[in-house]
C-alpha cells in the first residue's frame, strides 16, 4: 500500500509525496484520513529547524499528530471494524521516512491501542481531541488555574475546561487579533492586568521568558505549570520565586487516560470544540497550509482536508 503524506524534507521545505506504507498486522488498522491539524507548537519548531534534540529527530520526516478518519480495514486482533471514525495521534508506518509524528497523510497504518473512537458528527473537529487532552493533563490533579498565559488553541481549551470545573480564569494574549473568542471567561493585555497574587498559572504560550514575570504575579505557595514546548533554555531569577516559595510543574504530552476524559466530555456534550478551527485547506495545498498556519496572526487553528487526496 501507499499513501500521500506530506514530507518536511529539510527545515522549511515541505512537499507531498507518495511513501509505501508498512505492511498491517493483525492488532493493526488502516486507516483512511479525512482531516489533519498542523500544530503551531512542535510543528513549527520542526519547520523552522529549531526543535531540540528529541527521539525520533530527524529529516525527512512525516509530522502531525492530529488526525481523524475511518477504518478501512481492521486485524484479526482490533476491537475495531470497518468504518469505525477514529482519532489517531500520528503513526510510525512509513519505513525509511520518519514518522515525528505521522500523522499528515492520506492513509495510516497504526496499532489498534493507539487510536480513539469518535463520534463521526464532530467531523473536522475531532483533530482537537489531541489539544484537548494536553489542556487537560495540565490540570488534571489540581484546581483549575486562575492565570493562562497565550490565547491560541490550547489556551483556549484550557480555559474551556477551566469554566467547566467550576473555575473563572484570566487569559494573558498581547496580540489583539487573537484576544477575541472567549466565553466565561477573561482575556488581558498583561499589561492590563494589576493582579499579583494568582496562585495557579499555566503558561501555554511557550515563551521561555516568561518565568521571571509570571513568578511577580504569583502568590505565596503558588504553581506554575509549564504546558508549552520550549526550545530554548529556560530560567529565572532566584531571590523573587524563593520569597514566594513558588513550584514548577512540567506537564508533559497527554496520557490514554487524558484522551479518553477529554473524549467523555466532548462526547457527552460539556466540552465544546467549536469555535477553533479557523483555517482549512485540502492538503494539496500543503506548502500554503503551513506557511499561514505559522504566519498568520488570525489563523488559530489550520487543517487539512485530505479527502480529494488517495
Amino acid at each position: 500500500m501507499e499513501a500521500t503524506a506530506v514530507v518536511l524534507r529539510a527545515p522549511e521545505r515541505i512537499e507531498l509525496s507518495r511513501l509505501a506504507l508498512d505492511a498491517p498486522g493483525t492488532g493493526d488498522l488502516v486507516v483512511d484520513v479525512a482531516w489533519s491539524g498542523i500544530s503551531t507548537g512542535t510543528e513549527k519548531l520542526l519547520y523552522s529547524g529549531r526543535m531540540p534534540p528529541f527521539p525520533g529527530m530527524g529529516y525527512p520526516l512525516v509530522p502531525g499528530y492530529e488526525s481523524v478518519g475511518r477504518v478501512r480495514e481492521a486485524g484479526a486482533e482490533t476491537r475495531h471494524r470497518a468504518g469505525d471514525f477514529v482519532f489517531v495521534p500520528g503513526a510510525r508506518c512509513f519505513g525509511a521516512v520518519r514518522g515525528l509524528f505521522g500523522g499528515a497523510a492520506s492513509c495510516l497504518v497504526v496499532p489498534d491501542g493507539r487510536v480513539a473512537s469518535l463520534d463521526a458528527g464532530l467531523g473536522e473537529r475531532g483533530i482537537l481531541v489531541a489539544l484537548a487532552a494536553t489542556a487537560y493533563h495540565a490540570y488534571r490533579d489540581g484546581a483549575p488555574p486562575e492565570l493562562i498565559v497565550g490565547h491560541g488553541v490550547l489556551g483556549r481549551l484550557l480555559a474551556r475546561l477551566a469554566v467547566l470545573h467550576g473555575g473563572a480564569p484570566t487569559v494573558w494574549e498581547r496580540d489583539p487579533v487573537r484576544a477575541g473568542g472567549a466565553d466565561g471567561y477573561a482575556v488581558l493585555d498583561p499589561e492590563a492586568d494589576s493582579r499579583r497574587d494568582y496562585a495557579r498559572i499555566c503558561d501555554v504560550s511557550g515563551d521561555p521568558g516568561l518565568l521571571d514575570g509570571l513568578i511577580a504575579r504569583s502568590a505565596r505557595g503558588a504553581e506554575i505549570v509549564l504546558a508549552g514546548f520550549y526550545s530554548d533554555r529556560l530560567g529565572f531569577a532566584f531571590p523573587p520565586a524563593f520569597m514566594r516559595e513558588v513550584r514548577i510543574r512540567i506537564a508533559a504530552e497527554w496520557e490514554r487516560a487524558d484522551l479518553d476524559a477529554v473524549a467523555r466530555l466532548v462526547d457527552g456534550g460539556r466540552l465544546s470544540l467549536d469555535g477553533l478551527i479557523t483555517h482549512m485547506q485540502p492538503a494539496g495545498a500543503a506548502d500554503t497550509a503551513y506557511r499561514t498556519a505559522f504566519g498568520d496572526a488570525s489563523c488559530v487553528k489550520m487543517v487539512l482536508d485530505w479527502r480529494g487526496c488517495a
